[in-house]
């Protein structure tokens, strides 16, 4: 994260920042339905893209067969993400390529951070009970301290979906409240689970209600939803942040998360991110992909963009 950039430290609930907010669903679809018509990149700018995208990736995995040499082998393509005769051919030899972050769960947090120092790369942490988060507060407050204390620097947590849904919004506001003072100095990115909230609104007032309590980032989903990142969602999600600017003079990252699996998807959420906050919002201390599977299908665009030709996916292997 950018240290000289001050953190968002949220305000005291205040309901009438949100609570009036109605999001229409249709005009949602027809704006982000414009994105890939409307604006389209190509060749070199195409590749440069590509290349800020591999720089906003949460390098992920969540998986009950994660092991050591696992982590290891992630953290390892974390540290070199594209091949070098690649770097080579695009100009970028002497250029320090690296994503955004290693996000594991916490037994794996002290291998991550032993195989990724001194590259400057932090490590992310899921906590509170992923991903439902049905675990009690001390347990979720308890998890967030160990991943803390292995040497996380960021913070994954999973907001009560129940809250949302039965529109109990201080409840919210005052959970996540607590998990932001339990993580101190790291960053905590709040996981709303969009595709659990069943309306674009509750998703709207559920990133307020986050950004109030003091969230770093808002984050769309675990990845373990039905449904997970869409672009409609990120438009809502992306709108609040911009409005919880206006309203407290406050910045706020956003991570789509979980789906997100090409090139040209990448390149969409970029494109939502310049229009909708500005290039500020194209840098990796405020907005981040979560994907285990992006950065093979990007790597493989970019081979083609320098040899004309397409590789086999399997070439392309993350750990």
């Amino acid at each position: 994260m950018d240290e000289a950039r001050a953190r968002n430290a949220g305000t005291e609930f205040l309901p009438a920042m949100f609570e009036n907010m109605s999001v229409n669903l249709s005009a949602a679809e027809r704006r982000v339905s414009t994105l890939g018509a409307r604006r389209t990149v190509k060749k070199s700018w195409q590749a440069a893209w590509l290349i800020r995208a591999i720089e906003c990736i949460d390098l992920t995995t969540l998986a009950g067969d994660d092991t050591p040499g696992k982590v290891e082998r992630l953290c390892a393509k974390a540290r070199n993400p594209l091949r070098t005769d690649l770097l080579e051919a695009l100009g970028l030899a002497d250029y320090d390529l690296k994503t955004g972050a290693v996000c594991v769960y916490p037994m794996m947090v002290a291998t991550a951070v032993r195989a990724l120092e001194g590259s400057g790369i932090p490590v992310a942490s899921v906590a509170t009970g992923f991903p439902a988060g049905l675990t009690p507060m001390r347990d979720r407050l308890a998890e967030i301290n160990y991943a803390v204390g292995e040497g996380a620097e960021e913070i994954d947590i999973v907001i009560s979906r129940r809250h949302v849904l039965t529109g109990n919004w201080e409840a919210l506001y005052d959970e996540v409240r607590r998990m932001r003072e339990a993580c101190g100095k790291a960053h905590m990115k709040a996981i709303l689970a969009t595709g659990e909230l069943k309306t674009l609104s509750n998703v709207y007032k559920a990133s307020m209600v986050s950004m109030m309590a003091g969230a770093d980032f808002v984050k769309t989903s675990t990845g373990m939803e039905g449904v997970n990142a869409t672009l409609p969602v990120s438009l809502t999600m992306v709108r609040s942040v911009r409005d919880y600017l206006e309203f407290t003079g406050q910045v706020c990252g956003f991570k789509p998360a979980g789906g997100i699996r090409s090139a040209k998807e990448a390149i969409a959420w970029l494109i939502l991110m310049k229009e909708e906050l500005g290039n500020d919002w194209l840098k990796p201390d405020l907005f981040r992909f979560g994907a285990s599977s992006l950065l093979g299908d990007i790597e493989r665009q970019l081979e083609h963009n320098v040899t004309g030709r397409y590789s086999a996916s399997d070439r392309h292997g993350m750990a």
